[in-house]
């Protein structure tokens, strides 16, 4: 997710722990440990994504394609990362230091804002196509939620707005609650988003803003409820993501009964359960091809077309029904290459083998490859590599042993 849903989501959560816990005796104690806990779950919930600076021990592309989202993303290695943060906390923080050792909620309080901070991490950047290998070392595959756009709106106005009604400045108040407002209607006018969501948008946040005014200063109703509330919000675009994916392999089947749909990387358009950007990866064995399409899919295409949706987020203009028919999923792009040349690649060129560590969706070419996940070529697309950049260079060290998303087309399971 971006930096912001997570930064939201960390302090909204903090809050709410600091209001679960009892009272300090001292109200000096009380004010430190509401800091000291939103702090430390907002800092937990953005710290996996240091990992940026090791991106640097592979060259480019392979640095951030396999050490973001790397290690720093698994379960065993958020341990390390909490008891530094913790660390470095107290030790930079005296009076933070000194209330977590005379208050036993505080110390409670602070375990449990990292810890929260930390799986609020993990679990929102599973929750979108780009994915994340939690379980390693038991468990080297990828996991992909495939739910929720890597930059969702609906997360800045669920946390953002309780967290800007606490603030006790009016002015102060009205510009934080004036920002998001402002943002997402320069979205819309951008064509990011449509009208309705906006709407809905809106309504959420006067309903949060309400909800918070109405809790009170020390209330926790209004946080609980937005926590329940986008568990619901999550669960809708799951059940909405299995959906389409289902729509769209029935589709590509009946379009063609001869190649095997392998995998369906669904990415929702931000705030707009009904509109998916899809990339599709089907093999042909008899043939001996593979095929990636992009496309966009309709959940309802008698009340908002494919066409419709919004037009800063569709990956290209035009697109052919997928089978013909209901016009629910049209096909935008369509590349076939050979399986036999991918699998040469994998076996006899190693910066195309540590490549495919992390590729879910390969367009390959004469010069190289790229994922279609993230865009329709090779251009501006932060995922392709060149053939040329590896000419004569050694094969690259230290490569994370993920698992191959494409194992299937490679022929190693």
């Amino acid at each position: 997710m971006d930096n912001l849903s997570h930064l939201a989501a960390g302090l909204a959560a903090g809050e709410l722990i600091h209001r679960l816990l009892p009272r300090e005796a001292d109200p000096h104690g009380h004010g430190t440990r509401r800091r000291l806990l939103l702090f430390s779950c907002a800092a937990a919930n953005t710290f996996p994504d240091l990992d940026l600076v090791l991106t640097q021990m592979l060259p480019a592309p392979l640095g951030y394609l396999l050490h973001h989202r790397g290690h720093t993303h698994t379960i065993l290695y958020a341990i390390p990362q909490a008891l530094v943060l913790m660390l470095a906390t107290l030790l930079a923080w005296p009076n933070a230091r000194h209330l977590v050792r005379a208050s036993g909620a505080a110390g409670r309080g602070f375990v449990a804002a990292v810890t929260t901070g930390f799986g609020l991490h993990l679990l929102m950047d599973f929750l979108n196509s780009y994915g994340i290998h939690p379980f390693y070392p038991l468990d080297a595959e990828w996991r992909y939620g495939d739910m929720v756009y890597i930059i969702e709106p609906v997360f800045w106005v669920a946390f953002g707005v309780p967290l800007a009604m606490m603030v006790r400045r009016r002015m102060l108040r009205a510009m934080l609650l004036a920002l998001p407002c402002l943002a997402l209607l320069f979205f819309t006018v951008r064509g990011f988003l449509l009208p309705a969501s906006l709407a809905v948008l809106a309504a959420l946040g006067a309903g949060a803003a309400i909800a918070q005014h109405r809790s009170g200063p020390a209330g926790r109703g209004a946080l609980a409820g937005v926590f329940a509330l986008m568990l619901g919000f999550v669960a809708l675009q799951g059940a909405a993501s299995s959906h389409g994916r289902s729509m769209v392999t029935q589709a590509l089947l009946r379009a063609q009964p001869d190649q095997r749909v392998l995998d369906v990387a669904m990415t929702s358009f931000p705030s707009n359960p009904l509109c998916w950007n899809f990339v599709s990866v089907q093999a042909n064995e008899g043939a001996g091809t593979f095929t990636v399409r992009r496309g966009v899919a309709s959940l309802d295409p008698a009340l908002l077309a494919p066409s419709q949706c919004p037009a800063a987020m569709l990956a290209m203009g035009g697109g052919t029904p997928a089978d013909g028919a209901s016009g629910a999923v049209l096909v935008q792009l369509t590349r076939e290459a050979s399986l036999p040349a991918l699998r040469a690649m994998y076996h006899n060129a190693c910066h195309m083998r540590a490549w495919l560590r992390f590729v879910r969706s390969p367009a390959l070419d004469a010069e190289g490859g790229w994922d279609l996940r993230y865009g329709s070529g090779p251009d501006g697309n932060f995922s392709t590599i060149r053939h040329r950049d590896f000419s004569g260079q050694p094969c690259p060290q230290g490569v994370p042993e993920w698992g191959f998303p494409r194992a299937d087309l490679l022929g190693l399971q």
